[in-house]
């Protein structure tokens, strides 16, 4: 190998310059802060451990024992919660500002900008929908608490400062005040997690809706009272018994409201992963703000987004006629609309089983190097991927086994059984060619044995019949044998192959995520798991496993968007 011109950006050697005293510390001082930074984060560990659990133990007895814990309980703590957290992001907020020295280092993988773009358009539906619920529970005002009105004020505020917070300081690795920080995030993510488990409580309380025999149903498996058309939600609780609103456009707020749970539900699950990062970076010693700069381009990208953006209007126009025809069908049709739910499920399933397979093959004969720095954001996206793709496989699972086990061979339950097992399928393959792609380095091409940086700088040296020698420059010229470098050239057919798969799968997603977030349960319309399991049993699996599944497809679209911009 042949080095004739190394050398780094005269940016960067003045970063490096300029962070370089900051990189060191004292052995007694590194200690000291280890031991510090051990405790902080344990202390903020107990604290995020007991909201959680608290918010449970509220969740469930509201839920369970409706007379026990009113909703306008929960709201008020839920209330003096998001208070709290908003008050200490305005303080750190505050801190930062007047303090040059507060945040040292930045964490250029943290917060990318497509993630807080997410952020901002589910924190402006999420507006929205408090915006809807204030005018919804105004016209209760005379015969109902006034704190329903208060909870979507204080949420509202809650989203605005928050958003803002992690807009700007998402990438912060802060290095003062670090006990008090890591509480502050972890309070941030807990308080997050508790509106994400009562919105998702009260999401599908409302879509849950079952058999027309549910009463025989019922009386065999000791349905509890929650279950009822006249259930109180926990969070809303504006069915209360004897209240009348006072003006007519109650029920059109009210339905406005629930069809945009979805988007606070992510914007929970959004600013909770955040908070997650900001939490693992503080104290942390690696600036890495000058990062490789990615664009967002579809140039020579056709079959992907055509063939994704088929999938995804068959898919809508699919969801629509289920809806259409669950709500006011006959039998018949509802029992066609099912059948045509799970042919366009498995058409989709299987054409990104195939794009997954094809994705992962690139990646197995391809011999760049992966990763190996540790990254919070990377660490977090994989454990988030996995971890929520049980959701879905958990009712798969018990699908398939009331299926096969019932025995009733019907085109209908074919149909369920081949949709299930080809998501469970997708679902592995998905994850292997996900974690692949955020695991693999850049793509690098080589040129006919030269491998240029900056071709302008090489065109430069060949003009004035200079030798390159190593000398300091902004640019970086090597020759060399057998070593890939980065460079602008025009998309290889994997990196064009890769890219197609990505944005393919992205579209995909989206519609998978769109139809259970918007109100389809053929898990319900469907009674073969209500009659092998009982109501109870089904009904637990469906409504702990769903949301997990809709966060899944969600968090696979922003993993795949990372995926397409790096490939």
């Amino acid at each position: 190998m042949t080095v004739l011109n190394e050398v780094l950006p005269a940016c960067d050697l003045g970063e490096k310059a300029h962070h370089a005293p900051r990189l060191t510390l004292p052995p007694s001082e590194a200690t000291t802060g280890q031991k510090k930074g051990n405790h902080g984060s344990l202390l903020s560990g107990v604290i995020c451990i007991n909201i959680l659990i608290l918010g449970c133990a509220l969740l469930c007895s509201s839920v369970f024992k409706p007379a026990g814990v009113s909703p306008v309980t929960i709201q008020i703590l839920l209330s003096v919660l998001l208070l709290l957290t908003t008050g200490w992001m305005v303080y750190y907020m505050a801190y930062v500002t007047h303090q040059d020295k507060a945040v040292l280092y930045k964490d250029g993988h943290a917060g990318p900008v497509w993630l807080r773009g997410g952020l901002v358009l589910f924190g402006m539906c999420s507006l929205v929908m408090d915006a809807f619920k204030i005018a919804n529970y105004v016209g209760y005002t005379h015969c109902d608490s006034p704190v329903k009105i208060i909870f979507p004020a204080v949420q509202a505020l809650f989203i605005l400062i928050q958003t803002y917070f992690l807009w700007f300081h998402a990438k912060d690795c802060a290095q003062v005040q670090r006990n008090i920080t890591r509480c502050g995030l972890m309070l941030c993510l807990s308080s997050n997690l508790v509106v994400w488990m009562m919105s998702v409580t009260e999401e599908s309380l409302h879509q849950t809706v079952f058999p027309e025999n549910i009463s025989l149903i019922s009386k065999d498996t000791g349905l509890n009272a929650f279950y009822d058309n006249s259930r109180t939600f926990p969070i809303s609780g504006n069915k209360s018994s004897g209240c009348k609103c006072s003006h007519t456009a109650c029920d059109i707020f009210k339905k406005a409201y629930y069809y945009l749970y979805p988007f606070n539900i992510e914007y929970s699950l959004f600013a909770s992963a955040m908070a997650y990062v900001m939490w693992k970076n503080v104290g942390r010693l690696v600036d890495e703000h000058a990062h490789h700069k990615h664009c967002f381009r579809l140039k020579g990208i056709i079959v992907g987004p055509v063939v994704g953006l088929a999938v995804l209007v068959a898919g809508l126009a699919t969801f629509v006629f289920y809806e259409v025809d669950m709500a006011t069908g006959s039998e018949a049709k509802k029992e066609l609309a099912l059948k045509s739910h799970y042919l366009m499920n498995i058409i989709a399933v299987a054409l990104m089983c195939l794009a997954a397979v094809t994705g992962y093959a690139i990646y197995w004969l391809d011999k760049r190097d992966h990763v190996s720095e540790k990254n919070p954001t990377r660490s977090l996206d994989i454990g988030l991927l996995l971890g929520s793709s049980l959701g879905q496989l958990l009712i798969c699972y018990f699908n398939i086994v009331a299926i096969v086990a019932n025995g009733a061979i019907t085109i209908l339950n074919v149909f369920n059984l081949t949709c299930s097992l080809l998501i469970i399928i997708q679902h592995v393959l998905q994850n292997a060619f996900i974690i692949e792609g955020l695991h693999r380095k850049p793509f690098m091409e080589e040129h006919g044995g030269h491998v240029i940086t900056n071709p302008h700088a090489l065109h430069a040296n060949q003009e004035t019949h200079q030798p390159r020698t190593s000398r300091r420059s902004t640019s970086i010229v090597i020759i060399t044998t057998g070593m890939h470098i980065p460079v602008a050239l025009g998309l290889c057919w994997k990196r064009r192959l890769l890219k197609e798969i990505s944005i393919f799968l992205l579209l995909c997603n989206v519609i998978l995520w769109i139809i259970p977030a918007f109100g389809a349960r053929p898990q319900f319309d469907n009674s073969i798991g209500i009659h092998f399991y009982g109501l109870n049993v089904w009904s637990a699996v469906v409504n702990i496993g769903l949301p997990f599944g809709i966060f899944y497809r969600m968090h696979s679209v922003a993993s795949l968007f990372e995926v397409f911009l790096t490939s």
